[in-house]
């Protein structure tokens, strides 16, 4: 399938963009509906974050969206989405020229060879590798560049779109969730609860375990119902990995590596990795002799093949961009913040959950979330006898599970339209597994409750 191109499919929903601008326009009848109204704000010196004060909440004017605001902030949201919209543009302009060299299709194929009557370790395989990556660094929207590779290994093995997303993008999800140690979400959230970092590690490893196992499990039985015969290509076809093009997935590989240690050790974020990846693309389009003007042709043939997906994201930003000016957005987490006041520990830990899969809606930014959210549960938590980190599990567990079928998340919804899978028919295989986990996870906060996990 060339770079960019999605199959055609009969879609039962509206398309993507129809459902985001609808979320767009509910969004602003909300600023008319709902009470204005905001917290109180500080600067925090340990997270460099402009953080909500506890028990500051107050009502303010009403300030409704009308039409013309509500269609500014369509492009308001794009200015907002900057980085992640560039840095979509840049990796995949970057593995346009990885693809471009021919070592992503000939890695492609010298795998699906080596597995050919092994094909069931794949899934698992796969799934562990993304796991991996959302649960170190949030591995999320750089896998919008590497939907074509994807869905040319699951061609060759004969696995369908939707086994593609979900033992990539699902199971990054997944690794996200129950991460012990990621940056961006739980790192974050340890911050706000004055938690050393990588504390619960050992609790959080053990709920990660079972949680992949379930996902890989339902991945495994999508994939048996659904396989057909794989795909061959000759033109495709090899039985060795060519040294340039092993050379060229090693310094794909070096790139990640060299991002993940820049997240840990340097905080780096969205800006510095679009960098990376852009230093990166350039020297793979010399190595592998594409010349300057050959790397540069294949950048903007990566750009162009990503523009959809960025505007998807812009978009689904904009969603926030209208709760956010309408004065609702505060009004909201306080209207699911309040009752959790007057429950005993083990519900109210339970409630926590619950209450960041709903604000996980609206707000899908996992630290958008922290910054909104920690700092009203943190002294919530102390009053009830609940330790700080089952409020850092509660905030990632309820949202991170729902997060996986958020049709308010651009990077998802992104990931779905190239791969040409219907949202419907990613949220009819997300509600077979995610009741499982939510499940599991909310034993999970009851055991760490009962045992003082802290």
């Amino acid at each position: 399938m060339p770079w960019g191109t999605r199959p055609v499919t009969q879609s039962r929903l509206p398309h993507p963009l129809v459902l985001l601008v609808g979320c767009i326009l509910i969004a602003a009848a909300l600023s008319y509906v709902v009470p204005a109204g905001q917290y109180d704000r500080r600067d925090d010196t340990a997270t460099g974050r402009h953080v909500v004060i506890a028990g500051s909440f107050h009502l303010v004017p009403a300030h409704p969206m009308g039409p013309f605001q509500t269609l500014v902030a369509i492009p308001q949201g794009m200015i907002d989405a900057a980085s992640v919209i560039f840095l979509v543009f840049l990796v995949g302009g970057a593995f346009n020229v990885v693809d471009r060299t021919g070592a992503f299709r000939h890695g492609v194929e010298w795998l699906s060879e080596r597995l050919r009557r092994r094909t069931i370790f794949i899934i698992p395989i796969v799934s562990v590798v993304f796991a991996t990556g959302g649960a170190v660094e949030g591995m999320w929207e750089e896998i919008i560049a590497l939907v074509p590779v994807l869905l040319l290994l699951g061609r060759r093995v004969g696995y369908d779109p939707l086994t593609v997303v979900a033992m990539s993008l699902g199971a990054a999800g997944i690794g996200g969730t129950f991460s012990p140690f990621n940056p961006f979400s739980v790192g974050i959230a340890q911050r706000f609860a004055e938690l050393p970092l990588l504390s619960g590690l050992g609790f959080r490893l053990a709920v990660l375990g079972p949680a992949l196992a379930v996902w890989v499990w339902g991945t495994m039985r999508h994939a048996a119902r659904t396989r057909v015969p794989p795909v061959e290509d000759p033109s495709e076809s090899t039985r060795t990995l060519k040294p340039r093009h092993a050379i060229t997935l090693l310094v794909v590989a070096a790139t990640f590596v060299a991002y993940v240690v820049g997240a840990l050790q340097y905080d780096w974020g969205f800006d510095e990795m679009s960098g990376l990846f852009f230093l990166m693309g350039t020297a793979v389009g010399l190595l592998g002799g594409l010349g300057l003007s050959g790397t540069a042709e294949a950048f903007v043939e990566g750009f162009r093949a990503m523009a959809y997906a960025a505007m998807l994201i812009g978009v689904a930003r904009a969603i926030f961009v209208v709760l956010d000016r309408g004065l609702v957005v505060d009004t909201i987490i306080h209207a699911m913040m309040t009752p959790l006041e007057h429950l005993p520990p083990m519900l109210f830990a339970g409630g926590m959950m619950i209450v960041q899969a709903i604000i996980a809606l609206p707000v899908p930014s996992t630290s958008g979330r922290a910054v909104l959210t920690m700092p009203i549960l943190v002294p919530l938590s102390d009053l009830l006898g609940v330790s700080r980190q089952v409020t850092v599990l509660a905030y990632q567990y309820g949202a991170g599970i729902v997060g996986q079928f958020m049709p308010t998340d651009g990077a998802l919804v992104a990931i779905l339209a190239l791969a040409g899978v219907r949202y419907d028919e990613w949220l009819r295989f997300c509600l077979r597994i995610c009741p499982l986990l939510f499940v599991m996870s909310l034993v999970a906060v009851g055991i760490a409750v009962a045992i003082g996990v802290r």
